[in-house]
């Protein structure tokens, strides 16, 4: 990802809020959500850069259709040896086209070969067909939950892993 690619994966991070959790959270929350906001949030993060976080696009004939972001896992303030996928996006409309597949794969691939031994991830309990797609990826929940507050709805995580090689 380049400081110029952040427009693009703000339009498909907020799209997918928007489509993604429809239901799940307060609409007026994710009405409100603004991709300018989260621009100007993605450019500030991307010049702080620490060397911890890396963000993947991808991209077919020129065009950023996909976003991960991933780094050592985190444990309240404390980073771990093992990784953490913090985020994946696919603009909705190519969703099922493999692009998200390939991010993810990508972001297991690089959790290795940094020497991560496993790779977590949080997803909303009710999202169904994201816990479905990272299930089929051979992650699985461990257990482990967290509140998560939206617009003071009670909005709970559940946290997945899966071993980062193989």
């Amino acid at each position: 990802m380049t400081l110029a690619d952040c427009d693009r994966v703000a339009e498909i991070r907020i799209g997918g809020w928007q489509t993604a959790y429809r239901g799940l959270m307060p609409q007026s929350y994710l009405d409100a959500l603004s991709v300018a906001r989260d621009a100007e949030r993605l450019r500030a993060r991307f010049r702080q850069r620490d060397g911890r976080l890396v963000n993947l696009v991808a991209e077919r004939d020129g065009e950023v259709l996909g976003w991960a972001a991933l780094g050592p896992y985190r444990e309240g303030e404390t980073y771990t040896d093992d990784g953490e996928l913090y985020a994946i996006y696919v603009d909705s409309r190519h969703c099922g086209t493999g692009i998200g597949r390939a991010l993810l794969q990508e972001s297991l691939r690089r959790c290795a070969a940094a020497g991560r031994p496993r790779m977590f991830l949080w997803v909303l309990k009710e999202n169904a067909p994201a816990r479905r797609f990272y299930e089929r990826a051979g992650f699985r929940a461990d257990g482990a939950e967290e509140p998560f507050e939206v617009d003071g709805v009670e909005v709970p995580e559940v946290r997945y892993v899966r071993q980062a090689a193989g």
